[in-house]
C-alpha cells in the first residue's frame, strides 16, 4: 500500500493498515521526516509515541513509493491536493481512496473530483473515508468505525478490506457526495462549536450550533445530490460530534482559540497543524453565493475570518434570528 502524506492521519492509517496486516509505503514530503521515521520508528513531528511497525517504510522519494503498490491512499492537506497530483508520475491503476476532508477553494470541487481531474483516475477507482477519525485515539487503537464510499461497490469493498485492524470498522457507501460534504463540513461546524466553548458559553449552546449545523450539512449536500439518510450515519452526525465534542480536534481548537481572543493567525499558530475548516468555509460561502443556499454558520465565520465581525457578536446573532419552522 502507498499512503501519501505523512501527518497525523496518514501516519496513523499506516499503521492501522499495517496492523490489519498489510505492507505499507508512507510517502513524507520532507526527506528529513521520512529519515526520521525510519529511524525513530515513530512520526515525532505528528504522532510522538506511536510506534510504526516493520512493515511500514518511509520515504520522500514518491516514484519508490508508487511502484508496485496494489492501492493508494492520499492523506494530503485538501488545498495541496491538486498541485500535488500534478507534480507526482502518473498513479497506476489501482483503487485510490481519499482521507482528505475539505473542499477547494477556488473551484468549490470536492476531493475526489480532483482526483478524478488532476490525477486522471477514473471514477469507479475512487473511494472516499469518513466517519469520527480522531487519529489519537485510532493511534491508541480506541475501536471506531468510518463509512468507505466509491461510485464502484468493488472499489468499496476492496478499500474496505484493507481496513482489517480489529479495532477499525468500515462500512461501505455509494454516496461519495454525502460522505464527502459531511467530512468537509463538519470542520465548519467545529470552529463555530469551540469558538463558543472559547467565549464561555455551555452545553446548551454547543448542542444548538451542532444540530443547526447538522442542518446546514444536510441541506448543502442534498442540493448537491446527496442522500439525506448519509447524515444520520457514521460520516454525518458520527463524525459532527466526534469532532465539534473534543479537544483532540484542530478544528474545535482553532475555534475555541478565536473565541478566546486570538487572531486568525495566532489561532493557527497555536494549532500547529493544518485545520481544514477555515479554506472549507470560504469555499463552502462562495458556492451558496452563487446557489442561495441559507447557511447562515457558514456565513458567519466567513465573516468573523475574512470580514472581522466581532465573534461573541456574530455567535450571539446567530442564535437570535428570526422564528421560523424547524
Amino acid at each position: 500500500m502507498a499512503v501519501l502524506g505523512a501527518g497525523s492521519w496518514g501516519t496513523v492509517f499506516s499503521h492501522m493498515l499495517a496492523k490489519g496486516g498489510n505492507d505499507v509505503r508512507l510517502w513524507a514530503r520532507r526527506e528529513e521526516l521520512a529519515t526520521e521515521i525510519t529511524k525513530a520508528r515513530e512520526n515525532p513531528s505528528y504522532v510522538p509515541g506511536l510506534h510504526l511497525p516493520a512493515r511500514i517504510e518511509a520515504s520522500s522519494d514518491i516514484a519508490h513509493v508508487l511502484e508496485g503498490a496494489r492501492g493508494i491512499v492520499l492523506a494530503v492537506p485538501a488545498q495541496s491536493l491538486r498541485a500535488c497530483l500534478e507534480a507526482w508520475p502518473r498513479l497506476p491503476r489501482v483503487p485510490v481512496v481519499s482521507l482528505i476532508k475539505g473542499i477547494e477553494r477556488g473551484s468549490d470541487e470536492r476531493m475526489s473530483q480532483v482526483i478524478a481531474q488532476s490525477g486522471a483516475v477514473s471514477e469507479d477507482l475512487i473511494a472516499v473515508l469518513s466517519g469520527p477519525n480522531l487519529a489519537r485515539e485510532i493511534a491508541r487503537e480506541q475501536p471506531c468505525a468510518s463509512v468507505i464510499a466509491s461510485t464502484s461497490e468493488i472499489t468499496a469493498r476492496e478499500v474496505a478490506s484493507w481496513c482489517s485492524a480489529p479495532y477499525f470498522r468500515a462500512y461501505v457507501s455509494r454516496d461519495v457526495t454525502g460522505i464527502e460534504v459531511a467530512g468537509a463540513m463538519k470542520n465548519v461546524i467545529a470552529i463555530a462549536v469551540g469558538a463558543a466553548a472559547g467565549l464561555g458559553y455551555g452545553d446548551n449552546t454547543r448542542a444548538s450550533l451542532i444540530t443547526r449545523g447538522l442542518a446546514e450539512i444536510t441541506r448543502l449536500g442534498v442540493s448537491l445530490g446527496a442522500e439525506p439518510s448519509t447524515f444520520a450515519g457514521l460520516a454525518g452526525m458520527g463524525d459532527l460530534v466526534a469532532t465539534c465534542a473534543s479537544p483532540l480536534s484542530r478544528n474545535f481548537r482553532l475555534g475555541k482559540a478565536l473565541g478566546e481572543g486570538q487572531s486568525l493567525e495566532e489561532a493557527k499558530a497555536s494549532v500547529g497543524q493544518t485545520a481544514e475548516g477555515v479554506p472549507t468555509a470560504r469555499a463552502v460561502a462562495d458556492l451558496t453565493d452563487r446557489s442561495h443556499l441559507d447557511l447562515p454558520i457558514t456565513r458567519a465565520l466567513v465573516d468573523v475570518v475574512d470580514c472581522g465581525r466581532n465573534i461573541a457578536e456574530v455567535t450571539s446573532a446567530l442564535l437570535s434570528r428570526s422564528v421560523r419552522f424547524e
